[in-house]
């Protein structure tokens, strides 16, 4: 029998009632699907009111979809057994700042129904793993921002949850604090969790994430392995040369065409994809210009991500003025347009 999937989100809308007394639908999330497989990590990108902590509510149970359908490990999201599997550590924790780390952690034992034998012996484990034993003992209100978010993970992990979720895990926290961090989710990943995780600091996402997904205003834009999203986006050929500095200008000459810039050994050329590469190397040697290197042009996750990002905003605004043109056109009055009355 096939294991089910730790995370299955199909076709999942949200809307909010906004506006004066609640009369207007402003959608958050947009027939949103997506799959996370076992032992994979799976970092969730998208410019800031895109509907990511929206989505990772819902994924958690702590709002439900106006439509569409959520499964953890094949059992509805709002089924306490599917729930205890899950980890959660949300982007602005709330702690009970009377309590000590220790304390709060034994709370969240017993809030996951763990057994009471082996507690001490795990919250011990997880304070120190996440480096806050030394504060054991302090109220959590003399904690830092860092040392509070390092409690909220250990938290999200007690219970050792076979699907963890993290809203903006690496917020907040120094150099130090991001690489135990990363530790962490990698560890997560080779223990065979499942690891699906917001954030903004778009390097971490490159070095942890088997895949990412991109959100923008509601709607998934972009789904990957972080290999393929790249390469699709490779926009030309990079030529390095040998370029003595009086044959700079003979070169802007002959390829005015063509992208240019120094670098550290030479001079480079970018050469897009729909220029011929073998007649432009074909000229460089006629010229008698001495060709380095010749590699593609990867684009970098946040080229990716920006340009995903405008691109899709862009079609967006031009689909509601579109809209709003329409619906004057129709002879319907748009919100805030009064009809003539006789």
């Amino acid at each position: 029998m096939t294991e089910p999937l730790p995370l299955e989100i199909q076709k999942v809308h949200k809307k909010f009632k906004t506006g004066f007394l609640n009369l207007r639908n402003s959608v958050a999330v947009e027939d949103l699907s997506l799959s996370l497989r076992s032992n994979e990590i799976v970092g969730l990108l998208g410019p800031n009111g895109a509907g990511k902590t929206t989505t990772l509510k819902m994924v958690t149970g702590l709002i439900f979809p106006t439509a569409g359908r959520i499964r953890l490990f094949g059992e509805p999201v709002d089924r306490r057994v599917a729930r205890a599997r899950m980890g959660f550590l949300p982007e602005n924790p709330y702690f009970y700042d009377y309590l000590t780390a220790e304390e709060f952690l034994h709370m969240t034992c017993g809030l996951a129904d763990m057994p009471l034998a082996g507690r001490s012996e795990r919250v011990a484990r997880m304070l120190r793993k996440l480096d806050i034993w030394h504060a054991r003992a302090l109220p959590m209100r003399k904690f830092s921002k860092g040392m509070l978010q390092r409690a909220g993970l250990a938290a999200a992990l007690i219970h050792d949850p076979d699907l963890v979720i993290l809203d903006e895990p690496l917020s907040g926290l120094d150099p130090i604090g991001r690489r135990d961090f990363r530790e962490i989710i990698l560890e997560l990943k080779k223990n065979g969790k499942t690891v699906l995780f917001s954030s903004h600091i778009l390097p971490d996402v490159e070095d942890l994430c088997d895949r990412v997904a991109i959100i923008v205003k509601g709607r998934l834009r972009e789904e990957g392995s972080l290999s393929t999203l790249l390469e699709q986006g490779t926009r030309n050929t990079d030529i390095e040369i040998a370029c003595p500095e009086g044959r700079q200008d003979q070169l802007a000459r002959e390829f005015p065409e063509l992208d240019r810039g120094a670098t550290l050994s030479g001079f480079r050329l970018g050469v897009p994809t729909d220029v011929n590469l073998q007649e432009i190397l074909r000229r460089l040697v006629k010229l008698e210009f001495e060709i380095l290197s010749v590699r593609p042009h990867r684009i970098s996750l946040e080229d990716l991500f920006v340009t995903t990002a405008e691109v899709k905003s862009a079609e967006g605004k031009s689909a509601d003025e579109k809209s709003a043109v329409e619906t004057v056109a129709d002879g319907k009055p748009d919100d805030g347009v009064k009809e003539d009355v006789p």
